[in-house]
């Protein structure tokens, strides 16, 4: 198949949250769109234009206090006031498939590993279906790993060059990180590697 014929990939960066899914819950859900890879390269969007936030009813009672706090959001508050899962899970899949109309959406996190457990087990057990597929992520760990030659393992953001992190503050909102993460992914995107000109080169 000629690669102008390949529909092009909207990659949209996805932050949720818990250890594991199941015995935890997925308490809040923020995502943002990246940005449009086809056949000629990528194109960046504003992170901010087309975005989607929801916080999620617990449907478990194990919690870790640790990463609540750091969450700032309220066990108490979202079992009487958080969205239904099958509901807010519904709308989120709504979205990713208005968005990404005509592209085909892909997932992407750091690490994607992570956010995808989450993501994926909940949009199967509450809608079905995915509208990622069932491999439809990107992980940025690794993308950078690739093009910096680098162990992966050995890869953290501390370590990465400034130019390439987001400048926004990282709140630990699922909204704002999704945010900050969007604009990791188009400057790794854009990113010709450790000997090239930097994400901003054309």
């Amino acid at each position: 198949m000629s690669a102008r014929r390949i529909k092009p990939s909207l990659y949209i960066s996805v932050e949720a949250d818990g250890p594991i899914p199941g015995p935890y819950s997925m308490l809040s859900l923020g995502a943002a769109v990246a940005g449009t890879q086809d056949a000629d390269g990528f194109t960046a969007a504003d992170p901010e234009r087309q975005t989607f936030y929801r916080e999620l009813r617990p449907i478990s009672d194990e919690f870790v206090p640790e990463a609540l706090a750091v969450s700032g959001l309220d066990r108490e508050r979202l079992a009487a006031e958080g969205a239904e899962p099958a509901v807010a899970l519904a709308e989120f899949s709504e979205w990713v498939r208005e968005v990404a109309a005509g592209a085909q959406p892909v997932m992407a996190g750091y690490p994607a590993s992570y956010d995808w457990t989450f993501l994926y087990w909940y949009l199967i057990r509450f809608t079905g279906q995915s509208p990622f597929g069932h491999s439809g992520c990107l992980d940025m760990k690794t993308l950078y790993a690739a093009k910096a030659g680098l162990p992966l393992r050995a890869v953290a953001k501390g370590t990465m060059p400034r130019e390439l992190l987001s400048r926004r503050r990282h709140t630990h909102h699922a909204l704002d990180d999704a945010i900050e993460q969007a604009e990791l992914l188009a400057n790794l995107l854009r990113w010709p590697g450790p000997h090239g000109a930097g994400p901003g080169a054309a």
